[in-house]
């Protein structure tokens, strides 16, 4: 390790708090799943934990630009583990999504990709000159995002996918995206709707539609959306310990997409704001963190990781009160999954990995 590169400039405050969010998660996932067939699931989650801890530490002794430099061979094995998924997968519910690992263990692919999109887009717009972005440089890098954007759609996995989006828009609004050009490309993503909606699997498009009118289909397409909304509502202002929707199993799968909704119930209106606040807070020090990146490289990498953590707390939030679609994407840090997990401390470390060198020259 190099005499300028020490612990002492990890950002053990942003740490805390995350093992905050970590140990509120680990908490409502052993009260919804202590009485089901999940019971357990809380101890794998720590195990996880632990086990993303020590990647953190391990991928911010790494120099992120050696990363960056080899960038371009981390994406090619990306594109192959996601054909490995679409030929090799293991199915389920109708998606191959996984990796069947040795020992019985099983790893989604798609979770990691979206860390080398983050390196890849750093890579690629720091190494750009341009004060202005061309149309070409705009192609190049949707393309970057795109091409496993469309293989994750195979599977399917619209969720996941649109996780790909956040980090290619944060990107180019940081590349130096016109305005023109911003209108240009949100026109022709409208008008393309059409095309894409026809592309869409019907339980897609059901998930699309039904949280708009969540009651119109109650016992179908709605029922997900109406039984969060049943259990955010019960759950009051300081909260209902019994849990009712939770632990009588009305809500679906509590441990993971909905866990926002079983710990709204369990601790109310005030445990739900608490939650949300240590995230806003947590988004603000990597914020600060990429404002005092060494270069522009640091910058768009830590930025990269805000908007993908964003994205994915805006989404199942929004989700679970039934402000937006049920897409399957996890709160981060508080959903049960080993491989959304495991993401989230890598690129936390590689957060942590530009900030310990702001002062390497």
């Amino acid at each position: 390790m190099s005499r300028y590169i020490s612990f002492r400039d990890f950002d053990w405050v942003l740490l805390g708090f995350i093992l905050v969010i970590c140990c509120l998660g680990v908490m409502e996932i052993h009260s919804a799943t202590v009485h089901t067939k999940f019971a357990g699931a809380h101890l794998r989650q720590v195990y996880w934990i632990l086990g993303g801890l020590a990647c953190m530490f391990a991928m911010s002794l790494v120099s992120y630009q050696i990363l960056l430099e080899r960038i371009h061979w981390f994406y090619i094995v990306a594109l192959a583990s996601l054909i490995t998924v679409l030929l090799f997968g293991q199915k389920y519910l109708g998606a191959r999504r996984w990796v069947k690992l040795p020992g019985g263990a099983h790893f989604q692919p798609s979770e990691w990709v979206k860390l080398i999109l983050i390196l890849a887009v750093a890579k690629y717009f720091a190494d750009l000159h341009d004060k202005e972005l061309s149309w070409s440089d705009i192609i190049k890098a949707g393309a970057i995002a795109g091409v496993p954007m469309l293989m994750v759609l195979r599977q399917p996995d619209l969720g996941t996918a649109l996780t790909y989006l956040p980090i290619a828009v944060m990107g180019l609004f940081l590349g130096g995206l016109r305005f023109k050009q911003a209108a240009v490309i949100v026109l022709s993503g409208a008008l393309l709707l059409p095309l894409g909606w026809h592309v869409l699997k019907p339980y897609q498009r059901d998930r699309l539609t039904s949280f708009m009118h969540p009651e119109a289909d109650s016992q179908g397409s709605g029922y997900q959306v109406n039984q969060s909304l049943i259990a955010i509502g019960s759950g009051g202002i300081w909260g209902n310990s019994e849990g009712s929707q939770t632990h009588l199993a009305f809500l679906p799968v509590p441990q993971t997409d909905f866990i926002f909704a079983a710990f709204a119930e369990e601790h109310g209106f005030v445990g739900a704001l608490g939650v949300m606040l240590l995230y806003f807070i947590v988004l603000m020090r990597l914020t600060q963190n990429a404002q005092t990146a060494p270069d522009r490289a640091g910058t768009f990498v830590v930025m990269g990781v805000v908007a993908v953590l964003s994205f994915h707390i805006l989404v199942n939030i929004g989700m679970v009160v039934g402000f937006m679609p049920v897409t399957g994407i996890p709160l981060p840090l508080m959903s049960y999954g080993g491989s959304s997990v495991l993401f989230m401390f890598l690129a936390l470390g590689i957060v942590m990995n530009v900030r310990m060198r702001r002062f390497v020259n």
